[in-house]
């Protein structure tokens, strides 16, 4: 999320649009480093050699070796058309070209990039359709939970409103502040156990939410110290 963050902030200072591309079937364009063989799949049986296998010559889905064969090839991708990684994001790669640059995130198949040269950008676009079956979603609008407006405006509406549906808010009356100041939550050792599997998914999605409302970060650090088992 902080890398995702610094692009953002760079595309604010130098007024640059930041865009986004989706790589299709991406496990499928992953080259094995090692031998896997897998049994004959229904429908492709050879007649008479059914007891033997198959080679698979690239990777497939639901493979423990697919993401890291997908990473490797659009690394090596990356690096051999001019990009450097960055050493502290790995996720991060830049293109330099005189006084032009070009940053490009990766999140498994999903891309954002943004870059000072709208050549280098339409360079890019080009030689990422060649390479691999792509869809260009054009500006960026919404990226692992964020909503994105060119402007640049980064928000989480939808996915509150997801939470508040998934724990049954949705109609729950609105407030002014994230929690009462004068609220103490202590542990309380004589009442029914809480879900704690629940309790911590609930308290995951608030923290992902602080992300765009560090108002709440207070609040939900509270609400964090107590991980371990629950009563009420």
């Amino acid at each position: 999320m902080e890398t995702i963050r610094l692009l953002i902030s760079q595309a604010a200072q130098f007024k640059c649009p930041i865009f986004q591309i989706d790589v299709k079937k991406e496990f499928l364009k992953g080259v094995l480093e090692e031998e896997i063989y897998i049994e004959q799949p229904p429908g492709y049986m050879k007649s008479g050699e059914k007891n033997k296998v198959v080679k698979l010559k690239k990777a497939l889905y639901g493979l423990k070796q697919a993401m890291r064969a997908w990473n490797t090839r659009i690394d090596t991708y990356f690096k051999e058309n001019g990009f450097e990684q960055c050493p502290y994001e790995h996720v991060l790669y830049v293109k330099k070209s005189g006084g032009n640059m070009l940053f490009v995130v990766l999140y498994v198949d999903d891309l954002i990039f943004m870059g000072n040269d709208d050549e280098m950008i339409q360079e890019f676009k080009c030689t990422m359709a060649w390479e691999f079956e792509m869809t260009d979603l054009g500006l960026m609008k919404f990226f692992l939970g964020l909503e994105v407006r060119q402007g640049i405006f980064v928000s989480q509406e939808s996915y509150a409103k997801e939470i508040f549906k998934k724990y049954k808010m949705a109609n729950c009356n609105s407030v002014s502040i994230p929690m009462n100041p004068d609220a103490k939550l202590l542990k309380f050792d004589g009442g029914d156990r809480v879900d704690v599997r629940k309790y911590r998914s609930l308290v995951g999605s608030l923290r992902y939410l602080t992300c765009t409302r560090p108002d709440l970060s207070l609040s939900v650090g509270i609400v964090s110290r107590f991980m371990e088992e629950l009563v009420y």
